[in-house]
């Protein structure tokens, strides 16, 4: 048997379903995570989620249900990091298709059920906004979290939902969130996050990357580059909520409004009406102002360390103690070799607390 699981978000969720699946299983328990290959713009130019057929080299493992292997790839001019994704963590990858609604979801997640032997079903959200109720003024991408709940609930199978790091996607507050979620079941601690070393060096995911930052012991102030406020690090950011399917579709009124939608149009203008706008339309708008950068503007770095120290000195000013990697390559810049270049440098000078950067020495 294997285990079945749910990241409910986009496809840094499936880096958090992993430390997750380890605390609750072992790292080294069978298991499937069904994600969705749905990401940033800087990895996905096309706006929007991927379907299967967005994909070449996946596995069909039963109707509707294909397996994302590191032989995978996006076709062209689509991106995703699922197949490299499916290369460095423990268990298999299933493309979540919400193409057809919360009804297409649930016969996937059946045929999934069916593959693994499994008799329940895991969804994990990093950040909380899987209980977001629409209101909140920071909530940006709530469509994803929502679809899955109600393709569970569709689904019919025994489900759990667990929401790690509450606050830590800077979408929906920590103090907002805890009276909603309660005390948490469990804590994710260093051991847990091995199933993931050296994810980050190479994936922009900024929540999971705070995630595996608390579990390690982390604590202070974290600045990342999608987010209009830092993210504090405490005692909670490490924190697993345990909460029963039912409590999380009481608490998601989009969740209930998506029962019973049998395309992605729908769900879309259901996004409209319960929380006043679509994240797939803001994509398709940045997308739209997007435009390529001129060859010669990146064809150099410079001196990287120097660029570096002025920029810290500065974003330390703020108050930040802690940075991502994604936001000091951004802000600066940086080619790949220059990034390679900076980081070397700065784990030489003990800069690093893996995953994230200090801003001063320490």
């Amino acid at each position: 048997m294997k285990r079945l699981l749910i990241a409910a978000g986009g496809g840094g969720d499936a880096i958090a379903t992993s430390l997750v699946h380890a605390a609750l299983y072992g790292a080294g328990a069978p298991a499937l995570v069904l994600t969705y290959a749905w990401e940033r713009l800087v990895v996905d130019p096309v706006p929007g989620p991927r379907r299967p057929a967005d994909f070449i080299g996946t596995v069909a493992a039963g109707p509707g249900l294909h397996l994302v292997t590191p032989q995978s790839a996006p076709r062209p001019p689509a991106g995703s990091l699922l197949p490299r994704l499916a290369g460095e963590l423990g268990p298999e990858l299933g493309l979540l298709d919400p193409y057809e609604g919360a009804e297409g979801l649930a016969r996937q997640i059946r045929t999934a059920a069916r593959y693994c032997g499994a008799d329940r079903v895991d969804v994990v959200d990093v950040g909380g906004d899987v209980v977001a109720d629409g209101t909140e003024p920071t909530l940006r991408s709530p469509l994803g979290d929502a679809l899955a709940l109600a393709g569970c609930a569709a689904a019919g199978l025994p489900t759990t939902v667990y929401v790690a790091g509450p606050g830590l996607d800077s979408e929906v507050p920590e103090a907002v969130l805890l009276p909603r979620l309660g005390a948490p079941a469990f804590a994710l601690t260093d051991r847990h996050t091995a199933v993931v070393d050296g994810v980050f060096d190479w994936h922009p995911s900024e929540a999971s990357a705070l995630l595996v930052a608390a579990a390690r012991g982390v604590r202070g102030v974290c600045g990342t580059r999608d987010a209009p406020q830092p993210v504090l690090l405490g005692p909670g950011s490490a924190g697993v909520h345990r909460l029963p399917l039912a409590r999380a579709l009481e608490l998601n009124p989009l969740a209930r409004a998506l029962a019973g939608s049998t395309d992605l149009a729908q769900a879309e203008a259901a996004s409209v009406a319960v929380c006043g706008f679509s994240e797939i339309a803001r994509e398709r708008d940045r997308a739209r102002a997007l435009t390529p950068e001129p060859p010669a503007v990146r064809a150099a770095d410079g001196d990287p360390g120097e660029r570096f120290a002025t920029w810290a000195a500065g974003t330390a000013a703020t108050g930040v103690e802690y940075v991502t990697t994604r936001r000091i390559t951004e802000e600066l810049a940086l080619t790949s070799a220059g990034s390679t270049l900076l980081r070397t440098a700065l784990r030489a000078a003990g800069r690093h607390r893996p995953p994230l950067w200090r801003l001063r020495p320490g």
